[in-house]
């Protein structure tokens, strides 16, 4: 997500509160705001890929062979 687009995702939203917007622009917060939970998203899973826990029985649960397998289920 580029900082133009979180840029006009604050506009729009500054928008809304002191004047209203018209369908086209309520449709393009709606877009760039699924944009912008889809980049969250896909950035806070690719962190956790690289994170293993330590388990208090001494093993090592890594969250990136979880992800892997969820997203091989569909979940």
């Amino acid at each position: 997500m580029t900082d133009e687009k979180i840029k006009r995702i604050n506009e729009l939203y500054h928008k809304s509160k002191k004047e209203g917007l018209t369908p086209e622009e309520i449709k393009e917060q709606a877009d760039l705001r699924r944009e912008y939970i889809a980049s969250v998203r896909k950035n806070l899973t690719s962190s956790l890929r690289n994170v293993s826990l330590l388990e208090p029985d001494g093993s090592v649960t890594d969250l990136g062979k979880i992800i892997d397998a969820k997203e091989k289920r569909g979940n």
